[in-house]
């Protein structure tokens, strides 16, 4: 008798254990099915838009004082690239009417940006974008300037270059790439231990065809300044990419500062858009 009345005790216990187990399943599918029910009926927050900072105000005597940002003046308030040796995704942006470059969005005037850059149309790549502005590669020293142009007021145009150009100085080597992929290396020219080529994120400028110059029948300036030459043959030491006759010179340190090319690379460089951005390695 003693044995089946703890057998019975047991069961009934055991019995109001699962349940009380089972009611609070229960209880929890029921809250978790009304708080989901809950949450498909409440829409979901709209976020708050990030308002465009407007750009500090410039009066037309301040915008005659500032310094034009072109390969020949020097920029002493710009901010450096903050990623030198990034790649960007080739948005490229041309300014229709002149545009004043600031240190940062709602920040000071530092300079103006020509519509036109050594007599060809002024297209900069886009390093970083806010709502209403991007930064961009200046072509003024020092090397890897950058600044900010406010895009709210309709008078830039924007593109998209699908090339990149990288040179790495210690294989001398140059190469081209299309969405990603390589579509042509060669070994070229660069500058010597005392007038090395500047490393880092520049830009293609513009392309020339000089009169009277016999060694390239096209000079691509960069927005790139020799570290070491002030001025070289009357400019003021821009960097470029051209092309050289005697082939000997490839693969070796042997110029003022200048990338010497192949005829081939020559000609795959020369058809690239204005802005297309060059990564410069050592």
């Amino acid at each position: 008798m003693y044995v089946r009345r703890r057998s019975t005790r047991t069961f009934v216990i055991v019995a109001a254990v699962v349940a009380t187990v089972l009611l609070g399943l229960a209880m929890l599918v029921i809250f978790t099915n009304w708080k989901f029910d809950r949450e498909l009926a409440t829409p979901p927050a709209t976020p708050t838009p990030v308002k465009p900072i407007p750009p500090a105000k410039v009066t037309a005597k301040q915008f005659a004082a500032l310094p034009r940002s072109t390969t020949w003046t020097t920029i002493s308030k710009a901010g450096p690239d903050p990623e030198p040796y990034a790649a960007n995704d080739g948005h490229v942006v041309h300014p229709r009417a002149p545009k004043v470059v600031y240190a940062e969005p709602g920040g000071p005037a530092i300079a103006v940006l020509p519509t036109t850059q050594l007599d060809k149309p002024t297209w900069l790549p886009v390093v970083e974008t806010r709502p209403g502005w991007m930064r961009v590669l200046l072509p003024s020293r020092p090397n890897g300037s950058t600044g900010w142009i406010h895009t709210g007021d309709g008078k830039t145009t924007e593109s998209h270059s699908p090339y990149e150009v990288r040179i790495d100085l210690s294989t001398r080597r140059l190469t081209v790439h299309e969405d990603g992929r390589e579509t042509g290396s060669w070994r070229v020219a660069i500058g010597t231990k005392q007038t090395p080529t500047p490393v880092g994120r520049t830009f293609l400028l513009a392309a020339l065809s000089p009169s009277g110059v016999d060694y390239s029948p096209v000079i691509l300036p960069l927005g790139a300044h020799s570290e070491k030459l002030k001025t070289f043959d009357g400019g003021p030491g821009t960097v470029g990419l051209h092309g050289w006759p005697d082939k000997s010179v490839f693969g070796q340190a042997i110029s003022h500062g200048c990338v010497r090319l192949p005829k081939a690379a020559l000609d795959a460089v020369t058809h690239l858009p204005p802005g297309t951005m060059i990564i410069i390695t050592d």
